[in-house]
Parts: C-alpha cells; structure tokens; sequence
C-alpha cells in the first residue's frame, strides 16, 4: 500500500490519536494504524475509527448523563 500524501510505503505499526473537544482533549497513544514509513502520515482502518468516534459521543455526553452512566456500568469505551 502507497502513503496517499507522498506515496511512501505503508506498514501496519501503533500511532497515537488526539483531537480537541470542546471542553475535554482526547489522546490515545497507540492505535493499531498504517503508518507511512517515509514520511509518518498515520491512517486508521474503520474499526479503530468507529471506537474513536464511539468515544467521542461517550465524552460529549453531559456531565450528569455521564456520571449516571458510569454508576450503572453503561458508559464503556471499547
């Protein structure tokens, strides 16, 4: 597989995550990704996407909606 942003090759490696919310940041360190041996650029398969997305609506939850979660055991991250 070629690098979509400077066509170096692509090997299957861990690469970290971050992105700023509106009142929260979050960072993952290692997310399985295919990462660009030439240049770093790190693209995500669907799976990890839809976790990270998954988390994101968990974290904008409101804060009352998300502490009731957490006590009932609802509120995971997978």
């Amino acid at each position: 597989m070629k690098c979509f942003h400077c066509t170096g090759e692509m090997k299957s490696a861990m690469a970290p995550f971050r992105v700023g919310r509106h009142v929260y940041h979050l960072l993952l360190d290692t997310v399985p990704a295919w990462v660009c041996g030439q240049c770093g650029q790190a693209y995500f398969e669907l799976r990890e996407v839809e976790a990270i997305q998954e988390a994101n609506r968990v974290l904008d939850r409101p804060p009352r909606r998300l502490a009731a979660d957490a006590a009932a055991g609802t509120a995971r991250i997978a």
